[in-house]
């Protein structure tokens, strides 16, 4: 009979420790979430202008991306060609 009891004692134990785990990471989720939307509505972050870039800038910008490009196809050519199965 002792046994019979402890057991029970021990799964109510378990149920009542599991349940205040539960509750308590369930109001944290919300308190965070609650705090996330005041946050965003009362200080938002500032809006920066868009800057629009001047024409000798977009084409230099171009050319440094047409190399970018050829760099990492010549990357990724190289590795394919090391690592054939």
């Amino acid at each position: 009979m002792q046994d019979m009891q402890l057991l029970e004692e021990g799964l109510s134990l378990m149920a009542l420790g599991m349940g205040f785990v539960f509750v308590f990471l369930t109001l944290l989720v919300i308190v965070t979430t609650l705090m996330s939307k005041f946050i965003g509505r009362f200080f938002p972050e500032p809006v920066t202008p868009a800057v629009s870039p001047t024409r000798g800038r977009a084409a230099s910008q171009a050319s440094q991306d047409d190399d970018v490009m050829v760099a990492i196809s010549a990357a990724v050519h190289r590795y394919r060609r090391r690592h054939r199965r």
